[in-house]
Parts: structure tokens; C-alpha cells; sequence
């Protein structure tokens, strides 16, 4: 149900969305892993309220939609504010498509505030290396364009599959992309997918039956390429830590996002 502030609020509604499987087969339980001393999740969750907060002219509301009791639990523990959306079981499992998870989350948070949002937010919990900021940017992108679907973060190559990037075509290789280009500066703009932040116009994510984001009309916001390392392993999760403890302690924006964090037992 709607607070008595967010009752009082004109402005845009949006629905943050917090999404975990049970398991992981690439890095078990990656979920639940503590980052630099505190709970993996909370980092995402302080950086969605850093957002709230900064934007008092919207209504925002933040759904956990999980299939994992322990991360349930760890959330509430905190963050009691969250809504607890308990993820059904055709949804679980690593070959449901994320967006259908999207869905399935915006149509029941609909259902229990008895009317629609405007855009559904998306933060990914094992991207925590997301400012406040970077939470407004994406907003802004789709804001600022109306004819875009949705928009995903993204942040500037390191390598142009016209110049620097090949393909194996079975014992030789051959450019990635065959190009007229003689300078790096003349081809386009590539990016790299990072699954950060998602923000999805409202009606074509509640429309969609392919749930196939390629869908849509799309667009980017970029964020820095040092923050962005997605855990899927061991090795990236000891990397993100190392990045993400010279980040916290010299970039004010990161810094930000660790002290948001609610204390607890372990700090």
C-alpha cells in the first residue's frame, strides 16, 4: 500500500526492482556473498535510497523479487521498507528471461498499490558498484526521449570490433566486423553491455509476450568503465573488491553509497 507521503507526491511513480535467484551455477549463492564487509545486496539497496531521497518529487517503491529465503530474510533484516515478492516457480531457474522477471514483478507490485507506475527500475545486486547518480542518469535518458522503450547502462569499449577484435573461424581468424574504416575515429560509438540498471517505459514492459528486451526501441547511459565489473565467479568477485576499496575510499560518489549502508552487526 501507498505511504500517506507517497499519497501527497504529483509527480512520476516508479518501481525499483531487486531481483535474485536461489543459486548460481557459475558462483554458488553469489547472492549472499559479503562485499567489503557488508552484505553483497545492501550496496544496491543504499544506492536505490540515495535516489529516493535525492528525487522527493517521485514515488518510488523497491521490490525484492526472489526465489531465495536467506536473501529474503537478509533484506528484511535492513531494509524492512522493501516490498517481499516471492518469485513463483516457473520464473525460477538460470534460463528465465530476466525481463520476465521484470514483468511478473511490476504487474504484482501494480495489483497491491492499486494503480499503475510510470518506469520500472531495474538494479542488478551483483553490479554493486552503482552510484545515485548513475540511477538518475538512466532516468534522465528515457525522460529526455520519448521515443525510446527502455534504456540499459552501458559503458565505452576497450576494444572496436572494427580495428582491434577478432573472430575464430576454425583453426584461423578473420576482423570481427569487416569495415571501410581506416581510423578508429570514423567508425561508430561500440559499447559494452554491463546489466547495471535497466529502466523500462511501463506499458511496453507490461505488454511485452516475447519478453525479449531487442523488442524495444533502445537507448544507453554510460557509466564509468572501472565500476562496472559483473560477478559471475571467484576471480571477479576478488577484483570487484579490490576496485571497489580504492573506489569507496577516493571517489566521493562510491564512498557515498558504502556509508548509506544501515548499520548492522558487522558495522
Amino acid at each position: 500500500m501507498q505511504t500517506a507521503s507517497q499519497q501527497q507526491k504529483t509527480g512520476k511513480r516508479i518501481l525499483i526492482t531487486v531481483c535474485g535467484r536461489a543459486g548460481s551455477k557459475g558462483f554458488a549463492n553469489k547472492n549472499l556473498k559479503t562485499f567489503c564487509g557488508r552484505p553483497l545486496v545492501y550496496y544496491t539497496l543504499a544506492a536505490a535510497l540515495l535516489f529516493r531521497d535525492a528525487r522527493p518529487d517521485l514515488a518510488v517503491d523497491i521490490a525484492l523479487n526472489t526465489d531465495s529465503q536467506p536473501l529474503a530474510d537478509l533484506v528484511a533484516a535492513r531494509y524492512p521498507e522493501v516490498v517481499f515478492l516471492p518469485r513463483p516457480a516457473e520464473l525460477g531457474g538460470d534460463r528465465v528471461p530476466k525481463m520476465a522477471v521484470f514483468q511478473n514483478t511490476l504487474l504484482r507490485m501494480e495489483e497491491r498499490a492499486g494503480r499503475k507506475y510510470d518506469y520500472v527500475i531495474d538494479l542488478d545486486i551483483t553490479s554493486p558498484l552503482r552510484t545515485e547518480r548513475d540511477i538518475e542518469n538512466a532516468l534522465t535518458v528515457i525522460e529526455a526521449h520519448p521515443e525510446l522503450d527502455l534504456i540499459f547502462s552501458v559503458t565505452e569499449a576497450r576494444r572496436n570490433p572494427c580495428f582491434n577484435m577478432v573472430k575464430d573461424c576454425g583453426g584461423y581468424v578473420e576482423e570481427a566486423i569487416k569495415s571501410p574504416f581506416t581510423a578508429r575515429q570514423q567508425a561508430p560509438a561500440f559499447y559494452d553491455v554491463n546489466a547495471s540498471i535497466y529502466v523500462f517505459r511501463r506499458d511496453f514492459l507490461a505488454a511485452s509476450t516475447t519478453n525479449f528486451v531487442w523488442d524495444g526501441r533502445i537507448g544507453v547511459s554510460v557509466m564509468m568503465d572501472t565500476g562496472i565489473l559483473d560477478i559471475d565467479s571467484e576471480e571477479d568477485f576478488l577484483l570487484m573488491e579490490a576496485i571497489a576499496a580504492h573506489l569507496y575510499a577516493h571517489n566521493p560518489a562510491f564512498g557515498a553509497v558504502q556509508r548509506a549502508i544501515r548499520p548492522g552487526a558487522e558495522g
